[in-house]
């Protein structure tokens, strides 16, 4: 399990996969200087809620994964990721599709 650490006060837990898959998508976004929403499901231990932060360029960030080896990516996913990072309610977390034709990113 890997964190996403934003600012000062916000710590996510994500598994290591789609970690590296958020990344691609909010890097990708930040690169273009687009703020924007990102939200996620909490840990039932956390409330059982959901929680949403707002995402700029401006405000540190930091992706710290539990594995050192890098994750191959699925184009497909970050195509799903990055169709509800641009939408009004941002970007949020989607189950992983099946790898499309064009396959895995390195």
């Amino acid at each position: 399990m890997g964190k996403l650490i934003y600012g000062s006060e916000v710590s996510i837990t994500f598994e290591d996969r789609l970690l590296a898959h958020l990344q691609f998508v909010i890097g990708a976004k930040l690169r273009r200087n687009e703020a924007f929403y990102f939200g996620w499901k909490d840990d039932p231990r956390a409330g059982d809620g959901r929680s949403v932060i707002w995402i700029h360029p401006a405000l540190p960030l930091r992706f710290k994964y539990s594995g050192s080896i890098p994750i191959e990516l699925n184009r497909s996913w970050i195509e799903a990721l990055n169709v509800t990072a641009n939408s009004a309610h941002g970007l949020s977390v989607v189950a992983e599709p099946a790898p499309s034709r064009a396959g895995q990113l390195a």
